[in-house]
Order: C-alpha cells, then sequence, then structure tokens
C-alpha cells in the first residue's frame, strides 16, 4: 500500500470497540438517522452524495463521522468516492434487534407525523 493509499484509509471501531452509548447518540440525531434508515432500505453502499440532506457540506461531514466513530457505519474509498455502508450484521450480533427497533419506530413516527 502506497502512503497515499494508507492516508486514504479511514479508522473504525473493532467490534469489541462499538459501545450501546456510542450507537444511541449517533441514531439519536434525525440527520444521521436519515442517513441510516437510507442506507437500510438501499441494503447496499451508498456514496455520500447519493444523500440530500438539509445541512451544509462540512456539517453532512461530521454526521458521517460520528456515524462511522460510533460503529454504525463502515466507509471506504473507492477512487476518489468515499462509500458508506450500515455494519448491519455487527450491530446484531452486538445488540439484538435494536437497529430494526430504531428502524420501524422511525418510520411509525415518519408516517405519524406526515399521516
Amino acid at each position: 500500500m502506497t502512503q497515499r493509499e494508507a492516508a486514504r484509509v479511514l479508522d473504525h471501531p473493532e467490534v469489541s470497540e462499538i459501545r450501546l452509548e456510542g450507537v444511541l447518540h449517533a441514531l439519536s440525531d434525525p440527520v444521521r438517522l436519515t442517513i441510516v434508515r437510507d442506507l437500510a432500505a438501499m441494503d447496499t453502499e451508498l456514496a455520500c452524495s447519493h444523500f440530500e440532506l438539509p445541512v451544509t457540506k462540512s456539517t453532512t461531514t461530521h454526521h458521517f463521522r460520528v456515524l462511522r466513530e460510533s460503529g454504525v457505519v463502515r466507509q471506504c474509498y473507492r477512487g476518489t468516492t468515499k462509500l458508506n455502508g450500515l455494519r448491519r450484521a455487527e450491530l446484531a450480533e452486538l445488540f439484538p434487534g435494536l437497529l430494526d427497533s430504531v428502524l420501524t419506530a422511525a418510520a411509525a413516527e415518519e408516517a405519524r407525523i406526515t399521516g
């Protein structure tokens, strides 16, 4: 791996380092929850540019960093594109039912509000 390639590798917590309070914090923000819902619905890696969020580019970067550092998403570069994938299996192993419950509750809330 060249020095340039190494600079583009992003740090992620190991499964043993992921903490419930970090995951809950990451999922508590409406913008981050929107990102997670989109990733769950598509069930594939998505580029940061895929998401149309009501915040600035720097704030979007912050939200993705919080999701990555908490262990909710995995990010990797493919060329110049940063892809994001939900760490669904790892989260399910650590916190059975948590992600599905949050996603179900978010969908129910959206239906109730937009009703």
